[in-house]
């Protein structure tokens, strides 16, 4: 029913797919010059080290001993289960397996880049690191690697987060970070996005701008990014590196899915087995399971468009619903994010990878079944994921089909409960996408 590795089966090098990719990942661009930016600039905001493995030509890019270390005492390497009880409800011949980032002590895949992030800010005598988060999946992941490796953690949590998963911004205060709720009063994009809307539900975007004008105003500070650029979808790669270790003990996989706020869980699943597609070793169906309140993969345009929605970063070629595209307050707050990452989008023009949306009420439907039947009760992220498992396995059923299904249960749902009380007792709105900007390169 389940697979669990040893410690001594922590991999010991990430994955980096862009020497594979089907095609150069364009230069992030000078938002002063629309030249590319130099390796400098990008240094006043990362790490050193991160900025080079965001650059990185090198396949394979070694995993410190020490971070291994790490990697083993938060729960690494985590359980890859098969959904038995899910296929026996479905009554389909498609079988499941889940690989369970839920089993970290942070509850989520994030912690896996966090470590990393903030192990290589500390080596270059970093004394602060400021980000921005969500449903407070990522802002919990650094706090505790901040406390871990000792470094103070500033987070600007999106105001809508803040105020449905307040057990999320409590723990990150437990951990020793400082939260505040975005827009916040902290900064000059703050104050802005606040006058004109006092009660702003606030943006992974928004919140981006905030972390960002608070690194530049103190040297010692970087910025940390939980999703969508290369280096943060490389450190994921170790789940999906000790899944195709895990599967060899049941079999391959036809079909692998996981959901997109900025790519990052789906990437660290996904991209060893891309790595077969590209080297033409095998053929898999990869599934990219957005919401439809932010439909970044099924409507975005593939253009440059800045990261954050102030315009503060370098501007990078993605999917992309405009940095000032106005984002409803799911409660996926994780995936409440407008672009998406670069390596993700050329794999998506490639038609390597297919994009699929859903309402929330139907995600959480799904994974309401889920949890009485397998126990665990996903995160509203991962429950899109399990929504398109479901979807593929009552598909194999029609048509009479054997499938093999591997999804990413990135994280679990535990602090998200607002969210599904507000589906039991039918308050869940569905929410259209809204009027995308027009964009421009």
């Amino acid at each position: 029913m389940k697979v669990v590795l040893p410690d001594g089966k922590i991999p010991k090098k990430w994955y980096n797919i862009l020497p594979d990719l089907p095609e150069p990942v364009p230069p992030p661009l000078d938002p002063e010059t629309n030249e590319p930016v130099s390796p400098e600039k990008l240094k006043r905001i990362f790490a050193e080290e991160l900025v080079k493995q965001e650059m990185s030509s090198e396949r394979y890019i070694e995993i410190p001993k020490e971070l291994r270390e790490l990697y083993s005492k938060v729960g690494r390497p985590t359980p890859l289960f098969r959904a038995t009880n899910l296929e026996r409800v479905l009554d389909t011949p498609a079988r499941i397996y889940f690989k369970y980032e839920g089993a970290t002590v942070t509850g989520s895949h994030k912690i896996n880049t966090a470590l990393a992030q903030a192990y290589y800010a500390k080596k270059q005598g970093i004394e602060r690191l400021v980000t921005e988060t969500g449903a407070g999946q990522w802002g919990t992941a650094l706090s505790l690697a901040g406390a871990l490796i000792g470094l103070k953690i500033r987070v600007y949590m999106a105001r809508a987060s803040y105020n449905q998963k307040p057990y999320r911004k409590t723990l990150m205060m437990v951990y020793g970070a400082e939260v505040f709720p975005s827009p916040s009063e902290n900064t000059e994009v703050g104050r802005r996005y606040l006058r004109e809307d006092p009660n702003h539900p606030g943006s992974l975007g928004i919140a981006i701008s905030e972390a960002i004008e608070d690194v530049l105003k103190d040297d010692k500070a970087r910025y940390s990014l939980g999703s969508v650029l290369n280096h943060v979808l490389m450190h994921q790669t170790v789940i999906g590196l000790e899944a195709k270790e895990q599967m060899k003990e049941f079999e391959d996989p036809d079909i692998i899915v996981g959901c997109v706020g900025g790519g990052s869980n789906f990437a660290g699943l996904a991209y060893p087995f891309v790595k077969d597609v590209l080297e033409g070793k095998n053929e898999y169906e990869f599934i990219a399971v957005e919401p439809k309140a932010a439909p970044t993969m099924t409507r975005g345009v593939y253009t440059y468009d800045y990261g954050d929605s102030a315009g503060l970063t370098p501007k990078i070629k993605m999917h992309t619903l405009g940095h000032e595209y106005y984002v409803p307050p799911i409660h996926a707050g994780g995936l409440r994010y407008h672009g998406l990452a670069p390596t993700l989008s050329i794999l998506i023009n490639h038609d390597i990878v297919k994009p699929v949306a859903y309402h929330q009420r139907e995600v959480f439907e799904a994974a309401v079944l889920f949890a009485k039947v397998e126990g665990i009760v996903p995160a509203p992220e991962s429950a899109h994921a399990v929504k398109a498992v479901i979807d593929k396995a009552l598909e194999a059923k029609r048509k009479g089909k054997e499938v093999v299904i591997l999804f990413n249960l990135s994280g679990h749902g535990l602090l998200d409960l607002k969210g599904y009380e507000d589906y039991l007792e039918g308050r869940l709105e569905d929410y259209e996408p809204q009027e995308i900007p027009v964009l421009r390169s």
